[in-house]
């Protein structure tokens, strides 16, 4: 039997959008693929699953149950409100930072205005604050999706949030991270790394429940 069965797990999955005015938003790439398949593969392991979905266009996995929220705050709020389970999986790509007001209307371009200065603020850092819960899932697992120094920025998001494990990928290359089915990923911890891939997100899924499951046996 699945060490994951009959656990609760809460996964994040997708963007944030942060709007701007009822026109515009602060996006990203990030297409949910990753999160869904990691949601879907806990519960065919017998998880009780709340997937908590950023705003995207993927069907909903078998017995799973979603909720979804556009910005970083209803994301927070959600995950939050999910809490306690047995294990949170933050795999959404949340904006760092938000505007501080939105326009009720659209921002127009003025005449002679040839540039436009966004104040943005901070987002609540979801893992941070769940791996620092009174509530605390027994293990809280990151990811990280980086351009470069990838190792370095990977563990040191670890240290710092306070996570047991975190998956870290380089992205804006062919084959991996965002708006592909495909996949390589490195997770580390503590004591090591192990490689993901390169495979398909589903095969990826697996093996990062593997390793999850073997800390909760």
């Amino acid at each position: 039997m699945s060490a994951l069965a009959g656990r609760r797990v809460v996964v994040s999955a997708g963007p944030t959008f942060e709007d701007l005015d009822p026109v515009r938003f602060l996006g990203n790439r990030s297409s949910g693929k990753m999160g869904f398949a990691v949601a879907s593969a806990a519960a065919a392991r017998g998880a009780d699953v709340v997937l908590v979905a950023g705003p995207v266009h993927l069907p909903t996995p078998p017995n799973v149950t979603r909720i979804d929220v556009r910005s970083a705050a209803q994301m927070h709020a959600a995950v939050t409100a999910a809490l306690p389970c047995d294990v949170y999986i933050g795999a959404a790509a949340v904006a760092d930072y938000t505007p501080v007001s939105i326009s009720p209307n659209k921002l127009k371009k003025q005449p002679g205005q040839d540039t436009l200065t966004l104040q943005l603020v901070r987002t609540r850092d979801i893992l941070a604050e769940v791996a620092s819960h009174p509530k605390r899932p027994r293990l809280v697992v990151g990811f990280a999706a980086e351009t470069h120094d990838v190792e370095t920025y990977a563990r040191g998001k670890l240290v710092a949030k306070k996570l047991d494990l975190i998956a870290a990928n380089r992205v804006g290359v062919e084959g991996s991270g965002f708006e592909s089915d495909e996949n390589t990923l490195v997770a580390y911890d503590a004591n090591g790394a192990t490689t993901l891939g390169p495979g398909a997100k589903s095969d990826i899924a697996g093996g990062l429940l593997d390793l999850i499951e073997a800390r909760l046996a």
